[in-house]
């Protein structure tokens, strides 16, 4: 069997499953493949340095082998803070009036990718294959085969790939796609950015593109696939009967004070439609008063980024939305909005789910989105919750039978809330359970083995 190569912008050290403090299932599915390859994980270290060396840390925990290499200040402020945070985010997330073009964010982020080929190059043996995950690294591909590899080499991004007419506004946009086509496999996380993808080539490159989504140019051919991500499922519900779980659910049932609870629990990201959520929350509120004695809606939402200044911005007017909507609506004893800046482990937010009358996901755009599937999979099968899931998310492709609606619309998002809220228990149960079908078999380690298996064919 030949060894995997996993490279990612930042190495995550997988420990066993269950174990305490473990992280989520991307980096237990990676370290099974891993371990079972004997293979290595490549990746930045997190760690600056005065003077880029090269040098590569080699560590081994758990079974599993991986590799870091120190940026410069400079590196990170071009590559990651630049030209993946602020140019290449904002517009994959349709954002094309928060992206940023700067020259030195583009050099920047050149020369860390030839720097991660340059470190990794010499790591590869010929039967190695060797798997790129994200933005950070589109390019990495085509500089390992300028160096010499010749393995077979795959791509997966983790967020959306745009529409041909916002991706032609990123400078040297043909250049960087060009590169891509050096890998033998990319993959996507729904159907609609493999065809965004394809479009792009067809129409831009004048590329030859298949039915079966292989892209031939310029005498070489990639195959092109959906490869929808999923949960570590039997790890996510074994944490659920955890200690830690049980006492999230009592001390969410017991200080709701019989209200009806709604949940979101986002990263703080302009791409996660927060603003406009709580704008329809205040809609639903204004629409239905007698609800705001009734409902309570939690928002967890962990700073990140915060050295972005778009980020602080909508830090600031989720603060300001926030206060203005309980300042209206509070009594003295109840706030219809706690919205809490900080992340929880896995075990409180699976009891926290639970506790949940409706998961409210809406993002503006979204690669996957595995809150909408972790919600569905903490639900009591005797008695669920309902989703109401954006439409934009990638998770919507799989999840059809969640509430779908459009995040832009503050009398859709509004209705569709109470129609969750007033559900009846039969409608409930069928549609969670037609839903938790689909998230228990399109695991991620469905989705590890899927892409391994198309890439190793």
């Amino acid at each position: 069997m030949s060894r995997l190569i996993v490279v990612s912008n930042r190495v995550s050290v997988p420990k066993a499953r269950g174990a305490a403090g473990s992280q989520g299932g991307l980096a237990v599915a990676l370290g099974s493949a891993l371990r079972e390859r004997r293979g290595i994980w490549f990746g930045w270290s997190g760690k600056e340095t005065e003077t880029y060396t090269g040098d590569i840390n080699m560590q081994k925990n758990d079974g599993v082998t991986t590799a870091t290499i120190d940026l410069e200040a400079q590196d990170v402020d071009e590559y990651y803070n630049g030209y993946a945070n602020r140019t290449l985010w904002p517009l994959f997330h349709y954002r094309i009036d928060l992206a940023e073009y700067e020259t030195g964010f583009g050099k920047g982020y050149e020369r860390v990718n030839k720097r991660f080929a340059d470190s990794l190059g010499p790591l590869i043996e010929p039967e190695d294959m060797v798997w790129v995950h994200d933005y950070h690294l589109l390019p990495l591909g085509s500089r390992l085969r300028e160096r010499g590899n010749k393995n077979k080499i795959g791509f997966f991004l983790h967020i959306p790939w745009p529409p041909r007419n916002l991706l032609v506004a990123l400078p040297f946009h043909e250049r960087l796609v060009l590169t891509m086509l050096d890998y033998d496999l990319i993959g996507f996380q729904d159907e609609e950015s493999v065809d965004s993808f394809l479009g792009y080539c067809r129409k831009e490159l004048q590329a030859d593109v298949r039915e079966d989504g292989t892209v031939t140019y310029d005498g070489r051919s990639v195959k092109v696939a959906a490869f929808p991500i999923g949960l570590d499922y039997d790890e996510f519900l074994e944490g659920g009967q955890s200690g830690e779980a049980r006492q999230a659910e009592q001390r969410m049932r017991s200080s709701s004070r019989h209200r009806k609870v709604i949940i979101g629990v986002d990263r703080l990201d302009y791409s996660k439609g927060l603003p406009e959520r709580f704008d329809a929350l205040g809609r639903f509120f204004d629409t239905y008063p007698d609800r705001v004695a009734q409902t309570l809606y939690v928002q967890i939402a962990p700073p990140s980024r915060q050295d972005v200044v778009s980020y602080q911005r909508i830090r600031n007017t989720l603060e300001q939305k926030a206060g203005q909507i309980n300042g209206e609506r509070s009594e003295v004893d109840m706030v219809p909005i706690r919205y809490v800046n900080k992340g929880y482990p896995r075990q409180a937010l699976f009891g926290i789910y639970r506790s949940a009358h409706v998961g409210l996901v809406t993002p503006l755009r979204d690669g996957m989105n595995l809150v909408a599937k972790e919600y569905v999979a903490a639900q009591d099968p005797e008695d669920p919750g309902v989703l109401v899931l954006s439409r934009f998310a990638g998770a919507a492709e799989q999840l059809k039978d969640a509430l779908l609606v459009n995040p832009y619309s503050l009398e859709e998002t509004s209705e569709a809330i109470r129609t969750a809220l007033d559900m009846p228990l039969e409608e409930r149960k069928a549609r969670w359970e037609k839903l938790n079908e689909v998230i228990k078999t399109s695991t991620v380690e469905q989705w590890r083995s899927d892409f391994v298996e198309a890439l190793s064919a």
